[in-house]
């Protein structure tokens, strides 16, 4: 039997975290919680830890050093202890009911990567800026040419994919780009991605967005990076 566990990395997201978990908290889905904390200098901690000991099924962690999401997500590997994981950052862009759509559609594909695309179907989505809305769509022309397989949406935080390919892998990027090296050795691994649409809305730089335009161009280069090289 299928079971799910998210992970949710987060490095200084003291003005979103309680409503991102809560959020996650009203769909039910979720074997495990596991939040991973990038070393958080402002009350990160505080408001994780007291969800960790009000909830089981919450677990806590923290790095040592701020080394970035590759690293948070590393660490997380060695709480899984369910069928499939799917990664929820904690910045309020999405939406944990459309985990529970393609939670089953993953019952139906279960060996399959199952993708949260913002760029099919009808979902509610606000895209603050038009210049990221054109740069993802952009890399994801890229991602799809050099791999010789169509993903609409490359940069998305949602990817619903089995536990057992997620513990064999070592994810080395730090940063924005761990979006690309998973899904380009998930391809090698099995190339089977489902795509399901999702609901999104973006956050300003203002409320704390982070992702760069020169995170944009690292997507680029590690595209051919990890078609070439694990």
């Amino acid at each position: 039997m299928n079971n799910l566990s998210v992970i949710v990395p987060f490095y200084n997201e003291e003005n979103s975290l309680k409503k991102s978990i809560e959020r996650l908290l009203k769909n039910d889905i979720f074997d495990q919680i596991i939040l991973v904390d990038d070393c958080s200098t402002d009350n990160s901690a505080s408001i994780a830890n007291k969800f960790s000991s009000n909830y089981n099924k919450i677990t806590y962690v923290k790095s040592e050093d701020n080394v970035g999401k590759g690293n948070a997500l590393n660490i997380a590997r060695e709480f899984l202890d369910t069928t499939h994981v799917i990664i929820h950052d904690a910045d309020l862009e999405y939406f944990p009911q459309d985990i529970v759509e393609m939670f089953k559609v993953s019952k139906l594909y279960p060996t399959s990567l199952i993708l949260g695309s913002r760029f099919i179907g009808n979902k509610k989505r606000k895209n603050i800026y038009a210049r990221t809305l054109f740069a993802n769509k952009i890399m994801s022309l890229f991602f799809s040419f050099i791999h010789s397989y169509k993903v609409t949406d490359v940069a998305t935080c949602y990817k619903l994919m089995p536990s057992s390919f997620f513990q064999e892998i070592k994810i080395k990027e730090k940063g924005f780009s761990i979006e690309i090296e998973v899904l380009s050795k998930f391809i090698k691994w099995n190339k089977s991605i489902v795509e399901v649409p999702i609901s999104y809305e973006g956050r300003s730089y203002r409320d704390g967005k982070k992702i760069k335009t020169m995170d944009g161009f690292r997507y680029l280069v590690n595209t051919v990076k990890y078609k070439i090289f694990n």
